[in-house]
C-alpha cells in the first residue's frame, strides 16, 4: 500500500512501517508546538543541569516538568524547530549596516546581485552585499520571555497524539495537508479503532491516502464526484473532472468504490442528479457495467434525460419569485445546514418580513460551526467592490468584483436583514451551546483568540495560532519577520501596504532602493543561494513606521517562490522575533522567536500575517494562496480585512463563555480551564489552550 501524500508505504495495522522515521518526526515537530518534549526512554542523564542551562540559555525554553527525563537530543529537536542554524543574510551586518547605505549604493548592491546570480547563473554561492561595511555585533543582551516545556513519556505523548486524532475525526472541518499527514502517521504508528469521520473531505483522502475500503464507509454515492476530483489533482495535478485520464489500476479503485456504496445501499440517487453530466462522462471513462439492479437503474437515471435534483426544483422556485418554497424545500430535502449555505442567496430575494422569517426559521441545524461561519459573515458586511475567498485543494483562492459584476449585482442584501440574521445566529449558537462543558475557567488573553474556522490552508508550526487572532507588540519592541530555505534558488519575502483609500504600497527586495536611510522598515536583502540555502529578514519599527506613514492602516506580510518552483518541492521556514532597537545579537536568535513554521504548500504564494498600525496588533493570516504568483506587488490583498475583525465577532473567550453552565474565578474549581497561562490543574480538569486547534475544532461540532 503506498500513500499518495507522503510517498511511503502505508498500512493501519498499528506497525512502524519504513516510513517510521518520518513519522517520529512529525509526532515530535507537531508536540513541540505544543510545548512538549518526548522521552527517548534512556536512563537518566547525569547532564540534566547542563541541559536545562542550554535550554533556557539558546531556545529560552525553560523546563516545568519531566526534566529528568532530558537528553541531548532535545536540544537537537528544538534547535531543528526553533531554527538554530540559519543561512545569513545578504546584508550581514543587517539592520545597521543597511541604514547606513544611500540608495544609490543599495540599487548598485541589487544590481551587481542580480547580474551575478540570474545573468551569470551563480547560485551554488551565497550573493552577500559588496556595499556593507564590517559590523561587530555585541554579546546578546536582549530580555526575552521564557517558554514553559514539559517532558513527557513515550506512553504520554501516544495518549495525546491518539486523542487528537480522534477529535481531528470528529470536527466536519477540511484538515490542513499538515495535519492530514500527521493523521495519517497516528493511523500507521498506532491504529485507530474508529473509522468514523464526520468531513467528507477528510474521508475522501484517507480513502484515497490507505486504499482501505472501511472508509467508504463514511461516504455516499454522490461523494464519487469528490473522490475523483481529488483523484484527478493529487495523482496527475489536473483541476478539470470532466476531463479525465485515469490509470487503469485507478479506474478499477473507483469502480470498486462504487460498487461497495451501491452494494451498502448508499446510493442517494437524487444528490448524485446534481452531478449529472460529470456522472455520465465517470461512468463512460471507466466503462462502468452494473452489478446489481440498483446499479443498473443507476446508471440509466444518469444517463437519461431527466434531471430530479433538489437544486433544479430549488432553482425554479427561486426564478418564480417563491422565496417561502424554495427554503421549505431545501430543509425538507436537504436539512438546515443546505439551508445556512444558501441563506445569503435566498435572504437577497426576500422583499417582505415575512419571506426573511421563513427563510430564517427553515435555517435550523444543530452545528455550531456552520451558524459560527455564518455569524461571521452577517457580523461583518462588506461595503463597496465585494470579494470571494474559498479554498479548493486546500489552496486559497480569491477573486475581487469587476465593475461590470458589481452593476448587474443582484444579492444585495440590506443592512437590517444582515442584522437580523446576525441576531437570529446568536440566538440559536445560545440555545445549541449554553451549558455545555459546566464550570468554565477563562483567560481574558483568549478574547485576542479567533476560532480555527478555516484551517485547512494553514501551515504548523510553534506558535501557530487561528486565523484573525490578534497578539499585542510590547511597546519598543522591533518585530523582525524572517524566511530562509533550501533546495530552492530565491525565495522572497516582502511586505504589502494597505492604505487607508484602500490602495496598496510594496515594501520589497525590489523597492528598497528608493528608500533612502530607511530607520522605520529595514530589509536585509535579497538572498538567492540555491541549495546551500538562504534567508531574507524585515525589522519593523512600529512607532517610527507609524508617524512616517500615516496613511498605511495594515502591512500584510507574504512570501513567494520567484524561481517559480512550489513550496512543497522545496524546504522553506517562515515567523517572527521580537527584538530590542539595540543591535545586540545575532540576526537569528532563537530565543527570541515568537512562531516558526513550515511553509510546505503546493503553490508559490503564501500570506504570513498583518500588523495592526493603529493597535499595534500582530494579526495571524497563515494561508496558501492558490496558483503560481511568484511576485508579490502583483496580488490584491484588500480581501484579507475580514480576517483582521474576526475577534470582534466572535472569539476564543466568546465561545466557551457561551457553552459555560457557570463561571468561576478559580482554576481549581472549574471543569474547564481555557488558558495557555494555566499549566497545572487537579485531575479530572480538561485544560483548552490556543493550540490545541484539533479539540476546538471537535467542540464547534
Amino acid at each position: 500500500m503506498f500513500s499518495y501524500r507522503t510517498g511511503q508505504p502505508c498500512s493501519i495495522a498499528g506497525q512502524t512501517t519504513k516510513g517510521g522515521m518520518m513519522m517520529r518526526r512529525i509526532f515530535s515537530d507537531y508536540l513541540f508546538s505544543k510545548n512538549y518534549f518526548v522521552s527517548k526512554g534512556q536512563t537518566e542523564s547525569s547532564d540534566t543541569f547542563e541541559l536545562l542551562f542550554s535550554l533556557a540559555s539558546l531556545f529560552g525554553i525553560r523546563i516545568i516538568k519531566g526534566a529528568e527525563m532530558l537528553d541531548k537530543s532535545h536540544i537537537l529537536d528544538a534547535s531543528y524547530s526553533l531554527g538554530h542554524y540559519v543561512p545569513e543574510p545578504f546584508y550581514r551586518g543587517f539592520p545597521e549596516s543597511v541604514r547606513e547605505l544611500s540608495s544609490e549604493q543599495k540599487l548598485y548592491d541589487q544590481t551587481l546581485h542580480y547580474f551575478h546570480t540570474y545573468g551569470m547563473g551563480w547560485f551554488d554561492e551565497a550573493g552577500h552585499s559588496m556595499m556593507e561595511r564590517c559590523i561587530d555585533r555585541a554579546k546578546f543582551s536582549e530580555h526575552t520571555e521564557m517558554r514553559d516545556f514539559s517532558v513527557i513519556t513515550a506512553k504520554e505523548a501516544q495518549e495525546i497524539l491518539v486523542r487528537d486524532a480522534q477529535s481531528m475525526m470528529a470536527s466536519s472541518r477540511p484538515l490542513s495537508d499538515y495535519h492530514f499527514n500527521l493523521l495519517c502517521a497516528i493511523f500507521v504508528e498506532y491504529g485507530i479503532e474508529s473509522f468514523r469521520c464526520a468531513s467528507k473531505n477528510l474521508a475522501v483522502r484517507l480513502l484515497l491516502n490507505f486504499r482501505n475500503p472501511r472508509f467508504a464507509e463514511n461516504l455516499m454515492l454522490s461523494d464519487v464526484i469528490k473522490l475523483v476530483d481529488t483523484l484527478n489533482y493529487e495523482e496527475y495535478k489536473s483541476t478539470n473532472v470532466r476531463k479525465l485520464n485515469l490509470t487503469n489500476k485507478d479506474r478499477k479503485f473507483i469502480t470498486a468504490v462504487i460498487n461497495r456504496l451501491i452494494r451498502d445501499g448508499r446510493c442517494d440517487l437524487t444528490a448524485c442528479y446534481e452531478k449529472k453530466a460529470v456522472w455520465c462522462g465517470l461512468l463512460h471513462h471507466i466503462h462502468y457495467k452494473p452489478k446489481n439492479e440498483v446499479g443498473e437503474h443507476f446508471v440509466q437515471c444518469m444517463r437519461g434525460d431527466e434531471n430530479h435534483s433538489v437544486y433544479s426544483a430549488f432553482e425554479k422556485a427561486m426564478e418564480a419569485g417563491e422565496i417561502c418554497s424554495a427554503a421549505r424545500l431545501m430543509l425538507e430535502q436537504k436539512g438546515g445546514g443546505a439551508v445556512l449555505r444558501h441563506l445569503n442567496y435566498m435572504l437577497s430575494r426576500c422583499a417582505t418580513n415575512e419571506e426573511i422569517d421563513t427563510v430564517l426559521d427553515c435555517a435550523a441545524t444543530n452545528k455550531p460551526l456552520l451558524l459560527l461561519q455564518l455569524l461571521i459573515k452577517y457580523s461583518l458586511p462588506e461595503t463597496g467592490k465585494r470579494s470571494f475567498v474559498f479554498t479548493r485543494y486546500n489552496q486559497m483562492i480569491t477573486h475581487r468584483e469587476k465593475d461590470e459584476e458589481a452593476a448587474r449585482r443582484r444579492s444585495v442584501i440590506p443592512e437590517s436583514t444582515t442584522e437580523k440574521a446576525a441576531a437570529y445566529l446568536r440566538r440559536r449558537l445560545d440555545r445549541l451551546c449554553r451549558g455545555r462543558l459546566g464550570r468554565v475557567y477563562l483567560d481574558e488573553d483568549m478574547k485576542r483568540i479567533a476560532l480555527p474556522l478555516q484551517e485547512n490552508t494553514a501551515m504548523a508550526g510553534l506558535g501557530v495560532l487561528p486565523k484573525g487572532s490578534r497578539l499585542p507588540i510590547p511597546e519598543g519592541k522591533v518585530l523582525r519577520a524572517f524566511t530562509y530555505w533550501e533546495k530552492v534558488n530565491d525565495i522572497d519575502l516582502a511586505v504589502i501596504g494597505i492604505n487607508r483609500d484602500g490602495t496598496q504600497s510594496e515594501f520589497s527586495w525590489r523597492t528598497m532602493s528608493f528608500r533612502d536611510r530607511a530607520d522605520d522598515i529595514a530589509y536585509s536583502g535579497d538572498q538567492t543561494s540555491g541549495y546551500n540555502g538562504g534567508s531574507e529578514y524585515f525589522d519593523i519599527d512600529l512607532q517610527v513606521f507609524t508617524k512616517k506613514n500615516p496613511n498605511v492602516q495594515y502591512l500584510v506580510f507574504t512570501d513567494n517562490v520567484f524561481s517559480g518552483t512550489p513550496f512543497s518541492g522545496c524546504v522553506c521556514k517562515a515567523g517572527y522575533m521580537l527584538r530590542d532597537k539595540i543591535n545586540s545579537g545575532q540576526v537569528y536568535e532563537p530565543k527570541t522567536v515568537q512562531s516558526s513554521f513550515t511553509i510546505n504548500c503546493d503553490s508559490t504564494f503564501a500570506y504570513l500575517f498583518a500588523i495592526d498600525l493603529d493597535t499595534h496588533d500582530f494579526i495571524w493570516l497563515n494561508a496558501a494562496r492558490a496558483g503560481s504568483v511568484t511576485v508579490a506587488g502583483d496580488t490584491e490583498v484588500s480581501f484579507l480585512q475580514r480576517y483582521f475583525h474576526m475577534t470582534s465577532v466572535m472569539s476564543m473567550y466568546d465561545y466557551f463563555a457561551l457553552m459555560a453552565s457557570k463561571f468561576v474565578d478559580d482554576p481549581s474549581e472549574a471543569d474547564v480551564i481555557v488558558s495557555d497561562r494555566i499549566t497545572e490543574c487537579p485531575e479530572g480538569t480538561e485544560i483548552i489552550r490556543s493550540c490545541d486547534f484539533a479539540r476546538v475544532m471537535e467542540l464547534m461540532e
